[in-house]
């Protein structure tokens, strides 16, 4: 564990930003590290954004050597090119490294796949330029090079790439829908996301129903942001929470505990080409096995 004291020159400055400036890791990550309790302020938990005071004491325990390495995982390529890969990520499957965690990664497996083939803009998360939650499956655009990072990058930050999920939810829905309200840290549960109205941002999800049987639903999802956990916060604001999702949803008889929730379609612009590229996923395997056990 490493401990800091603050001095007057950095008074007022922000813990994540102070700390950024002190250890070899990004914002990001040391925003992982506080939301997991590993910083501590005069032994106390805070947030990323709290304002230091001189002589405030820090403690920050993480690993010095936290770099990937290659390992062998399993995922499928969609499709591969000098600059890009499409691949299907698996469910119970983690993107990238964090804290405590630096193994059994999607990015362990890119390293090991595609060896330096990945861009290097952040050397913890080769290739990655979006990320899925550990127990969404589905496809993911991978980088090659950094042109390709860039490009991709901004696409997603302009809403420019088209993302389509399907998901099984509870209940009924009705026959479409879209869902426009802002999504932010949950004010008493940080680990969370909320809609809220204070310290968020703009969340748009349209949903169309594909089938109905007994309690639950079908859907194909257009996400037209993308905030964390978007579609898991708004089908449970709206009462339809994903099925298995254990953070928002509900228990179900089936005793199914990871989300019902799939990446089948990406539409966007290859990144150096500007060619249309348009990939879909095939229907998973644990739907097709829900569906037919409760058919």
């Amino acid at each position: 564990m490493d401990n800091f004291k603050v001095d007057k020159e950095n008074f007022g400055q922000r813990l994540d930003v102070y700390l950024a400036k002190l250890v070899d890791l990004s914002r990001s990550q040391i925003k992982n590290l506080i939301d997991n309790e590993k910083v501590l302020v005069n032994k106390k938990n805070v947030k990323a954004g709290y304002k230091l005071s001189e002589d405030d004491v820090i403690s920050l325990e993480y690993p010095k050597d936290n770099k990937p390495f290659a390992e062998k995982i399993d995922f499928n390529v969609i499709y591969e090119d000098e600059y890009i890969a499409v691949i299907s990520k698996p469910q119970d499957l983690v993107v990238h490294i964090g804290a405590g965690n630096s193994s059994g990664t999607l990015v362990n497996g890119l390293l090991y796949k595609f060896k330096n083939q990945l861009s290097d803009l952040d050397p913890l998360r080769p290739g990655i330029v979006h990320r899925l939650d550990k127990n969404t499956s589905g496809l993911m655009i991978i980088a090659k090079n950094n042109q390709a990072h860039i490009n991709l990058v901004d696409q997603f930050k302009n809403s420019q790439i088209k993302k389509y999920y399907l998901a099984i939810v509870h209940g009924k829905t009705p026959e479409s829908g879209i869902i426009a309200e802002p999504i932010g840290r949950n004010p008493n549960d940080r680990k969370k996301m909320a809609v809220v109205y204070k310290n968020s941002k703009q969340a748009i999800t349209k949903y169309k129903k594909l089938k109905e049987f007994q309690e639950y639903s079908l859907l194909n999802i257009n996400l037209l942001t993308g905030r964390t956990h978007q579609i898991r916060v708004h089908m449970a604001y709206i009462g339809y929470p994903v099925l298995g999702d254990i953070i928002y949803g509900r228990k179900n008889s089936l005793k199914i505990d990871k989300q019902m929730l799939h990446s089948y379609k990406l539409i966007f612009n290859h990144p150096i080409t500007n060619q249309k590229m348009e990939f879909t996923d095939e229907f998973p395997i644990r739907f097709k096995k829900f569906i037919d056990k409760i058919k």
